[in-house]
C-alpha cells in the first residue's frame, strides 16, 4: 500500500534535491533541526506519511525557492510564479536579517550615511 501523501513527499525530496540536502539519513536529522520538529516527523513527512500543516509548506515552499501550488498540490510549475525573481522568495540569512534590524534601528540621516558609505 503507498504512502497516502508519497506525492508530496517526492515533491519535497525534489525540492530538497535542488536546495542541496544531502540525501540519506543526514537528511532527516537536518530537516527536523531546521524546522524544529522531531526526526520522526521529519521522517514522516519524507516518506508520505504525514502532511507539514500549510503555514509549514508555506515556510518550505519560499525556503527552498519552489512554487507553493506546486509543493502543496503538484499543480503548476515547480519554479516560482508570477515572473518574479526567485530571490524574493529566500529567507534571509541570519547575519542578513541580523544586519537589517541594525539597519532600521538607525535614525534616517544615520541610514543616508551607512548607504552613501556603502555606495
Amino acid at each position: 500500500m503507498a504512502a497516502p501523501y508519497e506525492h508530496f513527499a517526492s515533491r519535497l525530496r525534489k525540492a530538497l534535491d535542488q536546495a542541496g540536502f544531502v540525501p540519506g539519513r543526514g537528511r532527516t536529522s537536518t530537516l527536523a533541526t531546521r524546522y524544529a520538529v522531531s526526526r520522526e516527523t521529519a521522517r514522516k513527512w519524507l516518506t508520505g506519511l504525514a502532511l507539514p500543516e500549510l503555514p509549514r509548506i508555506i515556510e518550505l515552499a519560499k525556503d527552498f525557492d519552489v512554487n507553493l501550488e506546486w509543493l502543496a498540490t503538484g499543480r503548476g510549475p515547480a519554479a516560482p510564479g508570477v515572473g518574479e525573481a526567485g530571490a524574493l522568495y529566500r529567507r534571509l540569512s541570519d547575519n542578513e536579517s541580523h544586519l537589517l534590524n541594525a539597519f532600521r534601528k538607525l535614525p534616517e540621516a544615520k541610514r543616508q550615511l551607512l548607504v552613501k558609505f556603502l555606495s
